[in-house]
């Protein structure tokens, strides 16, 4: 595989120990319709230029890992049709010199090798419906098992069995925080009703457990991360009778439709965003949003 390339600006904010935020190009490329996409890339890097931090979008373009985008790269995610690109597609990409958006498994890949050590994203993959017979599940979950960086999320969607998904994170070992929170966050909800056993109230708290887990590591780079589930704003979720309505009304689709396996998710989501009017897009867009916004002021207290 190519060796990644970090921008002028992410090297620079890298070696003279400056706050930096990875930043997903998925959720760009395939999680949001054109242009709003690229108006939404455009504001997350600048919610973190905002507050003192590089942001750090993160892509293969023609077969190179990228760590950080300038606006030319920003538009090619936003508007250039991009593989969906996981740890596994990497090299492939290379080889072939190809582009491709990284989901939350590559980016976080990419990012503990750069030495990025916190990652904002909308929501972690997880273990789906049925994969007692199916075997699905997000390679997110075992990627964030070897790979050290602080992942600020909203949960999982809900369209993923989430008991079982924190039962993989513990197997995995990978620690999970909710952030002034003390039940597991629903994506599009504020909260579930699985408990955590670990609360944080400050961005200084989690820079603590960093430093805590790179200290107990001893230098080596394949470690566990750590999960941030960061709810999002009561007043900003989706209305939780709707949200529910429509989740039935999607699962009942997918059945009548004969949809199976790895074709389930992507036919629930985007049924979601139609029988919703849009609404969970919009609450999406507000989530991420939020999730920056605490990824940087973890990066901050971190660079502190």
């Amino acid at each position: 595989m190519s060796p990644f390339e970090p921008s002028p600006e992410v090297a620079a904010a890298l070696q003279e120990g400056r706050p930096v935020v990875a930043l997903e190009s998925t959720i760009i490329s395939h999680g949001l319709p054109r242009p709003r996409n690229h108006e939404a890339a455009v504001e997350f890097e600048e919610i973190l230029r905002s507050r003192g931090v590089t942001p750090a979008t993160i892509a293969v373009l023609d077969g190179v890992p990228r760590v950080g985008l300038d606006a030319e790269g920003v538009r090619r995610i936003a508007e250039e049709d991009l593989a969906k690109a996981s740890v596994r597609d990497l090299p492939i990409l290379a080889a072939r010199h190809s582009s491709g958006a990284t989901t939350v498994a590559a980016t976080a890949f990419l990012a503990a090798r750069a030495g990025i050590r916190v990652f904002a994203t909308g929501g972690l993959g997880g273990v789906h419906r049925g994969a007692s017979s199916t075997f699905d599940e997000s390679a997110d979950l075992s990627t964030l098992a070897g790979c050290p960086v602080a992942v600020v999320s909203a949960g999982v969607k809900s369209v993923l069995d989430v008991p079982a998904t924190l039962e993989r994170l513990e197997t995995l070992s990978v620690p999970v925080v909710g952030y002034r929170t003390d039940v597991f966050p629903l994506f599009w909800l504020a909260a579930s009703d699985l408990p955590l056993d670990w609360r944080v109230d400050s961005p200084e708290e989690v820079a603590a457990i960093l430093r805590a887990q790179e200290a107990a590591a001893d230098g080596r780079l394949d470690r566990p991360g750590l999960l941030v589930a960061n709810p999002i704003p009561v007043e900003q979720q989706w209305d939780p009778a709707e949200h529910d309505r429509v989740l039935e009304q999607a699962f009942a689709a997918a059945a009548e439709a004969g949809v199976r396996g790895k074709a389930v998710t992507p036919f629930l989501l985007g049924y979601i965003v139609r029988a919703s009017g849009g609404v969970s897009l919009e609450v999406n867009l507000d989530l991420a949003r939020n999730n920056v916004r605490v990824a940087a002021d973890i990066a901050i207290a971190l660079a502190a």
